[in-house]
């Protein structure tokens, strides 16, 4: 069982890194969709590994776009691993319109409010915008793609 659930962990997170070549013109380096599949891994993972394959996500994003926000990009991704493993503890419990609520909510101003203070209120006030859209889009992605990924899986395991 733990093979399988670190083969899937593994899956997801190179998803992830392919998610970051994907890049979201906003204004932001390394707004991508790197997020879209550790939103679909919280209907295959238990928490934690959602969250890694997130943070491994936005790390390899980050990389790809040249790291412009330094270290604090270890920052973000610790805080893309909270997102993730509280929107997958929200998914289990079944709660389908908060999580996604949470995820927006959180990955555009929560994420964001650190840098009020690390970088200036000027950064803040102009990268929640660019950060809002991303997020939407990555989230928009994934309730398309979600219901479809879980019926097939079903089928699969029904079939197999």
């Amino acid at each position: 069982m733990k093979l399988r659930l670190l083969t899937l962990a593994a899956m997801f997170a190179a998803l992830s890194a392919i998610g970051a070549f994907i890049k979201i013109p906003v204004g932001i380096g390394s707004a991508a969709l790197d997020t879209v599949p550790a939103l679909v891994s919280a209907a295959f993972l238990p928490p934690v590994y959602a969250g890694a394959a997130s943070l491994i996500g936005h790390l390899s994003s980050s990389l790809y776009a040249g790291f412009p926000f330094g270290p604090l990009h270890i920052i973000i991704a610790l805080e893309m691993f909270i997102i993730l493993f509280v929107f997958t503890k929200l998914h289990r419990a079944g709660h389908h319109v908060w999580k996604w609520v949470f995820f927006i909510f959180a990955n555009s101003i929560l994420a964001t409010l650190p840098f009020y203070w690390l970088i200036s209120p000027a950064f803040f006030v102009a990268a929640v915008p660019g950060i809002t859209i991303a997020t939407v889009i990555n989230a928009a992605i994934a309730i398309v793609i979600l219901p479809v990924i879980v019926r097939v899986m079903g089928r699969v395991k029904m079939h197999a």
